[in-house]
């Protein structure tokens, strides 16, 4: 894991962070249509009595254990390579890096060309501020 980004180094892994983050949104996506996709399942076997021998759910469940192992993975990825993911639905991801002496996180969301800001580490989204030209 990597302590500390520069910029350039942070720049060259938005292209595979952007695809994980658009692999993890797909995939909690499927889990959110599945996870209700069990739950009309589940009020229908309330007032219906179930094959017999055969379990309504497994294969809904099954599915759904499969996507989180695989979104699981994925968030692993991210701690792995030392990037902080902040937030899957708006693609928010910090990289800790060194500025002036002072520890900060270089702040990146999706849909965003490069990294253009950065904050605290006890500051939010709303504390970024611009980085200075170089």
């Amino acid at each position: 894991m990597k302590p500390f980004f520069t910029v350039n180094e942070a720049n060259a892994l938005i292209p595979s962070v952007k695809l994980d983050i658009e692999k993890l949104q797909g995939i909690k996506q499927k889990y959110r249509t599945k996870y209700d996709e069990l739950q009309l399942l589940k009020a229908y076997f309330r007032k219906h009595q179930p094959p017999e021998g055969r379990d309504p759910f497994f294969t809904l469940e099954c599915e759904m254990d499969f996507l989180q192992l695989e979104g699981n993975t994925l968030v692993k990825s991210f701690e792995l390579k030392g990037v902080q993911l902040k937030d899957i639905d708006s693609g928010l991801v910090d990289f800790p890096a060194m500025l002036d002496g002072q520890h900060i996180l270089l702040c990146w969301r999706q849909g965003e060309e490069s990294i253009t800001h950065y904050h605290g580490v006890d500051e939010g989204f709303s504390g970024r501020k611009k980085l200075a030209e170089e």
